[in-house]
């Protein structure tokens, strides 16, 4: 429960300068006060500027200061100790049962959307599902398509059923527990949209990524194998018999792993393959379709 605070801007300020003496990044401190203490980025640029004005804040600065002091030291992630996360338009509930929700990923949502060119399918799935972030925008931009969440993990599909029942209560999407395509198998060759975000880092850079990654968020959602295609092997082995005839796959992957991905969706069998680049340019997505007409 929050109670609203009334600060003067300058006490404000002045703490938030303490703050950042101890150390870390403003940006990330900037995110704390926001999520955590509902005080919003315009909100400080405006202090910045006339800073006698009284801002209101939800939370005591002691209590954001100890989370800040937690981040600092243990590595813990702002969104697990706030527990929620910015998603497109949402406010994801997040933990330590499922990867965090990053920017990047919300570019998977945008090629479905472009494929499907304001058409809604009549069945689509995500594959991995973890916190239910892809999902939840898929059934908000298709309320009549019937929908399919998988995870192998029991408690990211509890995580994910909280986020789809609070952000898209009428709609459409079933929850299946198992191994990629496998629990869908009553399903196959219904299959029209299909995307997921599999498990993609090798295993011997897992100990280069930062604490905040590394120490606090799933492994099994991290690692993809020795070379990270691992995921994306077992993945795509029934993806041509999973999909619709002409059902397309979107598959987010490592930074370098484009033109091997991309190898691996005709080695399987799809068709019409091409990759797409993140915000910053570098190709992080791959798709591949079923052909309409197949001897499968």
């Amino acid at each position: 429960m929050t109670t609203e605070q009334f600060l003067a801007g300058n006490d404000l300020l002045a703490w938030r300068r303490r703050q950042l003496l101890r150390g870390g990044r403003s940006v990330d401190l900037d995110w704390l006060l926001d999520l955590g203490g509902g005080v919003c980025w315009s909100e400080l640029q405006r202090l910045l500027l006339d800073a006698e004005k009284v801002v209101a804040i939800d939370k005591p600065l002691e209590a954001l200061e100890k989370l800040w002091v937690l981040h600092l030291e243990q590595s813990m992630p702002l969104q697990h100790l706030v527990g929620v996360c910015p998603w497109r338009d949402v406010l994801l509930e997040v933990s330590s049962a499922a990867l965090i929700p990053r920017q990047e990923t919300e570019l998977l949502v945008e090629l479905a959307l472009a494929f499907a060119a304001g058409q809604s399918p009549r069945c689509w799935a995500d594959l991995g599902t973890g916190s239910g972030a892809v999902a939840v925008s898929l059934c908000r931009a298709w309320p009549e398509a019937e929908g399919h969440a998988v995870d192998l993990s029991v408690d990211a599909l509890a995580l994910a059923e909280k986020n789809l029942k609070a952000l898209a209560p009428e709609q459409s999407c079933r929850l299946h527990h198992g191994s990629w395509w496998v629990p869908l198998r009553a399903f196959w060759g219904q299959l029209e949209i299909v995307v997921s975000n599999p498990p993609y880092i090798p295993r011997p850079l897992i100990e280069m990524l930062d604490p905040v990654v590394r120490d606090h968020e799933p492994l099994s959602a991290l690692v993809g194998g020795e070379d990270g295609l691992e995921a994306i092997r077992s993945l795509l082995m029934d993806a041509p018999c999973a999909l619709a005839p002409g059902g397309v796959l979107f598959l987010e992957h490592h930074h370098d792993q484009s033109e091997s991905v991309q190898d691996l969706m005709r080695e399987a069998g799809l068709v019409n393959v091409s990759a797409a680049n993140d915000l910053e340019g570098v190709a992080r997505f791959a798709q591949g379709q079923r052909a309409l007409t197949s001897a499968l």
